[in-house]
């Protein structure tokens, strides 16, 4: 996600720019480096679960968007969930939303760690995880004007590293500059385009979503565009664009790369960048991919403090987490966040070998299950035609598939139950404030 995304309120943005801005929103550490775990897990039908993503995504935006041309809420999808099923679905939406970018800055910082490790292979993780935490948390409290010029920047550089590694794949197939070792290799039969057969593609579907992680910032700005009916429009757009860029990569890097050699240390785009005589590249293209993670990754600091702010304001979190200090900045809620940064950490050092995978697993599944809250809300929300239905049926389907991957690999497994436990957890808070609400209600009717 791009501080794009939380731009000033007072501009009303045309549906091309929205469509723009998802973009810079969306493309992220997910892509850069969560692409390579669906690569290992699926070989070349990775792209098949791409496409699954993609139309998962597009059928959960559209349900979005439409309530957001309906009935603009600046809380978005957490206010419709609450307006389709009352209070505690509300609080559910708000907090698995701030767990989950909450995760999400865990799997950022492991991701840029890893990208660091391409230059210090011997530092340990969580050292550059400490590092870029720090550096993030000192963004945010030096003030948003200069940094949202920075992220304008920052989301050029996303782009052009994807666009720098087409040109130089491009290059190579055309013979124009030569590799070492296996030069390109298409999938000639089903056993090499399906190497883990379906399981492989079931697996790898959950990273593949994760690459598109970001669409609801898309429903909360939909509201700020001139023509409120136009965001449906602004989002196929965009998908369009996305979709396109992620397949046309993703097949270039995994007949660059053989199936076997892509891992979950190294990005598949540097992996693939590495066999060509071209010492320079590599290096470049892993540098823009940590300023894109970095920006993202900062991007989340603000997301998930502001809703912590949004919740303090609604009752759904203590008023405190609300108050902003001397610097204009709501210090309790960043302390929250601090310490979720902290235990991301700490989570690092304790198992640095699988911590990124747990975390993109965990992070991916709890966005999934607000995805679901916005399709769940949808049919509340709106009357849909027989074919809308479909395509709610449809949308929550996909999701479901995507969820129930993660049970048949090992690797993915505890994300899945780091994912429930968080939802426990949020359950269990809830169902403690109801009960603690009802006692009071009942002592004053007594009261009284």
């Amino acid at each position: 996600m791009s501080s794009q995304c939380t731009s000033s309120e007072g501009k009303k943005l045309k549906w091309w720019q929205l469509s723009m801005i998802g973009v810079g929103c969306i493309i992220g550490t997910g892509f850069f480096l969560g692409s390579g775990l669906a690569i290992t897990m699926a070989g070349p039908a990775v792209l098949i679960a791409f496409i699954m993503a993609a139309a998962g995504t597009y059928l959960v935006f559209d349900a979005l968007s439409r309530m957001s041309a309906k009935d603009p809420q600046k809380g978005s999808f957490r206010s419709y969930a609450k307006n389709a099923y009352g209070h505690w679905a509300g609080f559910t939406s708000g907090w698995v939303y701030w767990s989950s970018e909450l995760l999400i800055m865990g799997s950022q910082l492991t991701a840029l760690s890893i990208f660091s490790r391409f230059w210090f292979p011997d530092v340990p993780l969580w050292v550059f995880a400490s590092g870029y935490a720090v550096l993030g948390l000192v963004v945010i409290l030096t003030g948003t004007k200069g940094f949202e010029k920075m992220e304008n920047i920052f989301a050029v550089i996303k782009v052009a590293a994807i666009l720098m590694f087409l040109i130089i794949a491009a290059l190579a197939l055309f013979g124009i500059i030569h590799g070492r070792g296996n030069e390109f290799v298409a999938p000639g039969t089903f056993n090499d385009f399906f190497p883990r057969g379906f399981k492989g593609l079931w697996t790898g579907l959950i990273f593949a979503f994760y690459a598109f992680g970001g669409i609801e910032i898309m429903g909360m700005m939909a509201p700020r565009l001139k023509n409120k009916e136009d965001a449906p429009k602004a989002g196929k757009v965009m998908l369009l664009l996305l979709t396109s860029i992620y397949l046309l990569s993703i097949s270039l890097a995994v007949t660059m790369v053989r199936f076997d050699e892509f891992n979950t240390r190294e990005s598949p785009f540097v992996l693939a960048l590495e066999r060509y005589d071209l010492p320079v590249v590599p290096h470049l293209f892993n540098g823009a991919m940590i300023i894109a993670g970095f920006s993202t990754m900062c991007a989340s600091l603000f997301a998930v403090t502001t809703m912590i702010v949004t919740l303090a304001k609604d009752g759904d979190a203590p008023k405190a987490l609300a108050n902003k200090g001397k610097l204009k900045v709501p210090h309790f809620a960043l302390g929250l966040t601090t310490a979720g940064l902290i235990a991301s950490i700490v989570l690092a050092l304790a198992m640095p070998d699988k911590i990124y995978e747990f975390l993109t697993t965990a992070a991916g599944l709890m966005l999934l299950y607000n995805w679901l809250f916005v399709l769940f809300s949808y049919k509340r929300i709106i009357k849909l035609s027989g074919f809308q239905q479909i395509k709610q049926i449809t949308g929550i389907v996909l999701i479901a598939f995507a969820v129930s991957g993660t049970l048949l690999d090992k690797g993915s497994r505890p994300g899945f139950f780091i994912s429930l436990l968080f939802v426990g957890i949020i359950g269990l808070v809830l169902l403690i404030i109801n009960m603690i609400g009802k006692r009071k209600k009942s002592l004053n009717t007594r009261e009284a």
